[in-house]
């Protein structure tokens, strides 16, 4: 029986089109809208989402930084208080067990945020490798997180926060700001390649903030969006989805992770096997079709007529309006500009190598 989140309500009133996802009963679109104008509400005005089926779990004690140091990829010790830092929790052999977000409340508190899907694996993997002084808590339960993106963001947030509260960088958060009377985690982080906000509060708040910022961006003509906008915005910003760009069996530094993997770390779990695999064999790419048709995720691409890899994600990108896609393939077999061709339903049609992200802003 999947789970709603405190918004089912909310998004039913508005005509969203609800589908399973994640073990969550979520809107993929509203009838009113749909796909395309939402993804393009979000790059030009403003969109609204709910995430509250991401994960939350928090780490508290003295030894709660040595735990994420030794479970997770990159390197927190330089990590301020307010700050946010994306990282990969790998498994022994180096593969990728999920991708997520380290917020740093205090010195001795992070609060994580996992993929909604691999929630009860996550957890379940952190608790077994628990050691020293640290509380750990499952907290995903005890928030509804809603995310705003778009160019008006900002300017939606002014007009409910007062200036001291709203994080300024990129990757930064107040933990306990006032958003028109609703007290939230804000959160300059998003997943849309746009400008935006993520916010975290009580369930009891969801309803309540909701109709908050909806009401606040009428005058930006916002609009609610759902799964389907929410994975062709991550895709134009050339982002990587669990279970797509990267799996138990592939690691981090074979899908481009390298940034988030820092390997003069004393130790984490998956560093020897990252070590011992050497040099990866292969790389993620961006294709772009140059014949008409779409490429979706499991489709072979050739280089020179030689099977070179497969695609991992793809769909028609609606603001560049264009057929577009990431795949992963052999290490420098083709650079940008190459001409490749990938293989649909047993035809191979024409496309080139492009940079990532797609829509760059």
């Amino acid at each position: 029986m999947d789970l709603k989140t405190p918004l089912y309500d909310a998004h039913l009133e508005a005509g969203g089109k609800m589908v399973s996802f994640a073990g969550y009963t979520l809107p993929v679109q509203y009838k009113d809208s749909g796909v395309i104008k939402e993804h393009l509400a979000v790059r030009n005005q403003v969109g609204l989402f709910d995430v509250s089926h991401m994960g939350e779990v928090v780490y508290e004690g003295k030894d709660a930084l040595a735990n994420l140091h030794y479970l997770l990829t990159n390197d927190f010790s330089n990590l301020e208080v307010g700050r946010v830092r994306y990282t990969l929790m790998c498994n022994e052999n180096g593969g990728v067990i999920d991708d997520l977000l380290v917020y740093k409340c205090s010195d001795e508190k992070y609060l994580l945020v996992v993929n909604a899907a691999n929630r009860a694996k996550d957890v379940a993997w952190m608790k077994e490798h628990l050691f020293g002084e640290v509380a750990f808590s499952d907290q995903s339960d005890q928030f509804v997180q809603i995310a705003l993106q778009g160019a008006f963001a900002k300017e939606m947030i002014e007009k409910r926060t007062k200036e001291e509260e709203i994080p300024k960088k990129y990757y930064s958060f107040t933990e306990n700001a006032d958003v028109g009377g609703v007290t939230c985690l804000l959160s300059r982080t998003g997943y849309t390649g746009e400008f935006g906000y993520e916010l975290y509060c009580k369930p009891e708040d969801g309803i309540k903030l909701w109709n908050l910022l909806l009401e606040t961006g009428q005058e930006y003509d916002i609009i609610p969006c759902g799964l389907g906008a929410r994975d062709t915005l991550r895709l134009e910003a050339g982002m990587p989805l669990y279970g797509h760009e990267m799996t138990e069996e592939i690691t981090p530094l074979e899908t481009d992770l390298n940034f988030a993997v820092k390997m003069k770390k004393e130790d984490f779990i998956g560093k020897k096997a990252l070590i011992d695999k050497g040099e990866p064999k292969i790389t993620r790419i961006g294709l772009q079709l140059t014949d008409r048709g779409i490429v979706r995720e499991g489709a072979d691409v050739y280089f020179n007529d030689k099977k070179i890899g497969q695609t991992t994600s793809g769909t028609m990108c609606p603001f560049i309006s264009k057929a577009c896609a990431m795949a992963l393939v052999e290490k420098n077999s083709v650079e940008i500009g190459s001409p490749i061709e990938v293989e649909v339903r047993g035809k191979k049609i024409k496309a080139e190598v492009v940079t990532l992200p797609f829509v760059k802003k």
